[in-house]
C-alpha cells in the first residue's frame, strides 16, 4: 500500500474487537478465558502487523485466524498439563453414578434449559468442528472466509460443517429421546 493509504493497526483492528470477543467467548466458554484469548490475539496481531497484507475481506479473517490458532495452542498445552480433582468432586461423581433415575417417571421438559442443551451440545463438539460451526452460524462467514481463517481447503470446511451438524443432530436427538419428545430415530 502507498504510505498515504496505510491505516494504523488501531484503525483496522479495534472495530472488530467485539466480533473477536464473541467468537472467543463461544470457543472458550468462560468469560475470563475469552478475555485472555482476545488480549493474546490482539498482542500477536499487533506484533505481526508489519507483515499483514490487506486482502479482499479485510483484517477480520486474519484476526479470527490468530484467535483460532491461539485457542488451539492453549487447548494443546492444557491437555498436556496434569489434572487435579478435589475430594468433593469425587464424592459428587460417586453419588451421581450410584443414584438411578426412575424410568417410569421421566423428567418434565424444561424449556428454559433447552437452549442450554444446545449450547452444551455445541461445546461438546471437537474444536475443529465447533470452530467451523460457530464461524458459519454465528459470524455468518462464507466457506471461503472460514477456509482462509482456519488455513484449510474449502472442502474441509464443508466436511467439518457437515460432520458438526450431524453430531449435533445425534446428540440433541438423544436428549429429545431421553425426555420422550420423539420416538423415531434422527433423519
Amino acid at each position: 500500500m502507498p504510505p498515504e493509504d496505510e491505516k494504523s493497526f488501531e484503525e483496522l483492528a479495534v472495530p472488530h474487537l467485539e466480533t473477536v470477543y464473541r467468537v472467543a467467548r463461544r470457543l472458550a466458554r468462560r468469560e475470563h478465558e475469552a478475555e485472555d484469548l482476545v488480549q493474546e490475539t490482539y498482542l500477536k496481531a499487533y506484533k505481526a502487523f508489519a507483515s499483514f497484507e490487506m486482502r479482499e475481506y479485510g483484517i477480520k479473517p486474519w484476526l479470527l485466524k490468530i484467535l483460532h490458532n491461539t485457542f488451539l495452542n492453549r487447548r494443546a498445552r492444557e491437555s498436556r498439563a496434569p489434572k487435579a480433582t478435589d475430594q468433593q468432586t469425587l464424592e459428587q461423581m460417586q453419588e451421581a453414578s450410584s443414584s438411578d433415575g426412575d424410568v417410569n417417571n421421566p423428567p418434565e421438559l424444561d424449556y428454559e434449559h433447552l437452549d442450554q442443551e444446545v449450547k452444551e451440545a455445541i461445546d461438546g463438539l471437537q474444536p475443529e468442528f465447533r470452530s467451523v460451526l460457530l464461524l458459519w452460524a454465528t459470524m455468518e462467514l462464507s466457506y471461503q472466509e472460514i477456509a482462509d481463517i482456519l488455513s484449510v481447503p474449502i472442502g474441509t470446511v464443508m466436511s467439518r460443517l457437515h460432520r458438526a451438524r450431524r453430531q449435533l443432530t445425534r446428540v440433541l436427538y438423544e436428549y429429545a429421546r431421553a425426555n420422550r419428545l420423539v420416538t423415531e430415530g434422527p433423519r
